[in-house]
């Protein structure tokens, strides 16, 4: 792949441990990859697999769940979100997505080295496999809302039309 290809990484941080540890390394005055965005969750469980998905279709090109792991202090969170996330590695693996664009990992509220290093191959990773393949991402997507829709009895979701714009 050229090295011209900047792949956009999303961070969910929780605010309880990850955020705190991916703050401490802008305070250290440390450094890694301005193609990061963190952003502060009180926690990933909270997201639907539709959420990634979307997210991947929308061209971001990894995700990293930086949780709290066993730490929550959201009564069976974690375990919750490990589910819901291997349930989302297996279809992103049979419906032809890399999986190695998503990663869950545990960070601390003074891991430094950790996230720095989380961050940091992923970035490396998403360099060596490319842009995400917005189109088969999707299609994930959309077989994921059908699902949803099916699974609540609801009619399927449809994209609402553009509105015209009168001169």
């Amino acid at each position: 792949m050229a090295s011209s290809f900047e792949p956009k990484i999303l961070v969910l941080a929780t605010v309880a441990c990850a955020y705190p540890g991916a703050d401490a390394v802008g305070k250290a005055h440390l450094e890694y990859p301005a193609n990061i965005s963190v952003f502060r969750v009180p926690s990933p469980v909270l997201f639907p697999e539709d959420f990634y998905l979307r997210s991947y279709a929308r061209g971001v090109d990894g995700i990293i769940i930086a949780a709290c792991g066993s730490d929550c202090p959201y009564h069976n969170a974690y375990p919750k979100l490990a589910a819901r996330i291997d349930a989302l590695v297996k279809k992103m693996k049979t419906g032809g997505l890399e999986i190695e664009r998503m990663r869950i990992t545990a960070i601390c509220t003074v891991c430094i080295k950790a996230f720095l290093k989380e961050v940091n191959e992923m970035d490396q990773r998403l360099r060596k496999i490319g842009p995400v393949n917005r189109d088969t991402a999707a299609k994930l997507w959309e077989d994921s809302r059908r699902g949803m829709c099916a699974g609540l009895n609801l009619p399927a979701i449809r994209r609402p039309e553009p509105v015209p714009v009168f001169a």
